[in-house]
């Protein structure tokens, strides 16, 4: 009984540093795991950041496109405004 406790004692500080060394290995697994998981919501966030850039810079050229016709259509307005003057001139003469 003595000499099979002894062999199991010496089989268990055998095998100690492999448990321990398991041990680390998960711990590092994990904090790998962890941060690739900041990562990830690292780029997720700016994944976010640049659709909201996106859709400010789909905001501004949508106004801008509004501008446009605007400007066209006050365009339009002076050149008729200067034809009838020119109009009334010739004709006022």
């Amino acid at each position: 009984m003595k000499d099979k406790a002894g062999k199991m004692q010496g089989q268990a500080k055998q095998k100690m540093p492999e448990g321990q060394q398991q041990a680390q290995q998960s711990q590092q697994r994990g904090q790998q795991g962890q941060e690739r998981g900041q990562q990830g919501q690292e780029r997720g966030q700016q994944a976010q950041q640049r659709g909201q850039q996106a859709q400010e810079r789909g905001r501004q050229a949508q106004e801008r496109g509004r501008q446009i016709p605007e400007r066209g259509r006050q365009n339009l307005d002076d050149a008729e405004q200067e034809m009838q003057d020119r109009f009334d001139q010739d004709y006022d003469a």
